[in-house]
């Protein structure tokens, strides 16, 4: 597999995903269990450089802010090409109980929209079609 760690594209991609993944960990937990994931169109991730070039400035941005890091990318998924950066750092006590309000908050947006439940969902920080909306723009950005 190719090396993308000195390729340019890369690393404006990484500076353009800092602030996205920042902003993407639950509130008040202290930087910890935060993810990002974009769903592309094949032809739209190929036009970027490629899955491989997306994950590896995924995972450059992500170690950045100190994320241990397990990635995703799958290319012609029913979404298209999904690309995924998760932090699986071990979390501190402290933060235990906001981490775990964020996740149940999020099931709690995914059951009711399952279930379809009448009136509004709940709202939801960090959907994927929001993810991949920033992901375009700061990108798109980056590259201008």
């Amino acid at each position: 597999m190719a090396s993308y760690a000195t390729d340019p594209r890369c690393t404006a991609m990484a500076e353009a995903l800092v602030p996205l993944l920042r902003r993407n960990c639950p509130e008040g937990a202290g930087g910890f269990g935060g993810s990002y994931q974009v769903n592309l169109d094949d032809e739209e991730a190929v036009g970027l450089g490629g899955v491989e070039l997306i994950r590896a400035a995924m995972r450059k941005a992500a170690r950045q802010l100190g994320w241990k890091v397990t990635t995703i990318g799958m290319i012609g998924t029913r979404h298209g090409t999904m690309v995924v950066v998760q932090d699986v750092r071990e979390v501190p006590e402290e933060h235990q109980g906001v981490l775990n309000d964020a996740v149940n908050d999020r099931m709690r947006a995914a059951l009711h929209k399952v279930w379809g439940e009448p009136g509004p969902a709940p709202v939801q920080r960090g959907s994927v079609a929001l993810m991949t909306q920033e992901f375009r723009a700061a990108v798109a950005t980056g590259s201008a």
